[in-house]
């Protein structure tokens, strides 16, 4: 069984890689479950129903979201409604949506999970108590369980990884939008990557203009960032579970951008 997991889309641009690159990944990989984080698929900030429409038609089967959740308000117009996206479980009990869903292919189930860190993040509920209670759901209905822990710091996401060891499929990290290079299968068996990276501008600060973002270090000034244009990157990670246990077998980062979108 393997998972695709396609890091946080960026704007019009991680939107254009995204249909340029999954057919060939498609190919390649051959995945079960195709899924991606789409908190900054509506330039940068949110997700739209159109949007989220063009994902699933493109082949993607769950979208995962973050802390920009909110930003294009006609969300609180579909969210309720649509049963392969979800938002961090750990906000407030009574918030539209749901940290967890089950997506089916071929009569197979993945729990799909979405998690917020709290360190340099808004001051959610415990994403590890949320964690133990939505996994405890999750494993009576299927033995394939993954999550996206959305959080800032790299600490906050190797505790996460290093708590659900052995109880879930996979937990790979969201939202610092750079690849990190510690992928790997922790000792009981859950796959494990910090970030998997972006999907968007690649000559950008984190998918945003750069020029803003450098004003703004130099300055402390209020600026207005917005998207990057130009040449994208796509970063993904592959992920492949042993049927008999649903825990992780291998992991692969997946990294190349407009300039070597061929495989070898």
């Amino acid at each position: 069984m393997k998972i695709l997991f396609i890091g946080d889309i960026v704007g019009s641009v991680g939107r254009k890689a995204l249909k340029t690159c999954l057919p060939t990944l498609k190919n390649k990989y051959n995945p079960h479950w195709i899924i991606a984080n789409g908190e900054n698929a509506a330039a940068g900030r949110g997700i739209t129903a159109a949007i989220a429409k063009d994902f699933f038609e493109l082949g993607v089967h769950g979208i995962t979201m973050g802390n920009h959740t909110w930003d294009q308000k006609e969300i609180f117009d579909f969210i309720d409604k649509e049963d392969r996206m979800v938002r961090p479980a750990n906000f407030p009990q009574g918030t539209p949506g749901k940290g967890m869903t089950f997506i089916k292919v071929k009569d197979i189930e993945l729990a799909l999970i979405n998690l917020q860190g709290r360190t340099f993040l808004p001051p959610l509920d415990c994403p590890f108590e949320k964690a133990n209670e939505l996994v405890e759901q999750a494993k009576k209905r299927t033995k394939y369980v993954f999550v996206d822990f959305h959080a800032e710091a790299t600490s906050e996401k190797l505790a996460m990884g290093w708590h659900l060891d052995g109880k879930v499929s996979a937990v790979v990290g969201t939202h610092t939008h750079v690849q990190t290079n510690d992928e790997r299968l922790l000792p009981q068996g859950t796959a494990y990557v910090t970030d998997v990276g972006m999907v968007g501008p690649r000559d950008g600060i984190l998918g945003m203009e750069r020029n803003a973002v450098l004003q703004k270090f130099k300055t402390q000034l209020p600026v207005r960032f917005v998207v990057d244009e130009g040449k994208w990157h796509f970063h993904a990670v592959s992920i492949e579970l042993d049927p008999a246990t649903g825990l992780g077998k291998k992991i692969q980062l997946i990294r190349m951008d407009e300039d070597t979108i061929l495989f070898e």
